[in-house]
């Protein structure tokens, strides 16, 4: 049985460098101040009431 090759550690340790800034990247991203109306939007969403929408009824499907 041959030994594995030391460049897989190096690959391996580059794609999790990797996955770890990109993690970190979109962390940031979403804790941006300018996002935050957009976030309270829609966590509001399932608390509005459904009849202020169009409600799809039998009358109204194709």
């Amino acid at each position: 049985m041959t030994p594995m090759n030391p460049i897989w550690g190096y690959i391996a340790g580059g794609f999790i460098l990797l996955m770890m800034f990109s993690f970190i990247g979109i962390w940031i991203w979403a804790w941006r101040k300018r996002h935050k109306p957009a976030f309270n939007r829609m966590a509001r969403l399932p608390l509005e009431d459904e009849f202020d929408t169009e409600v799809d009824t039998k009358e109204n499907r194709p």
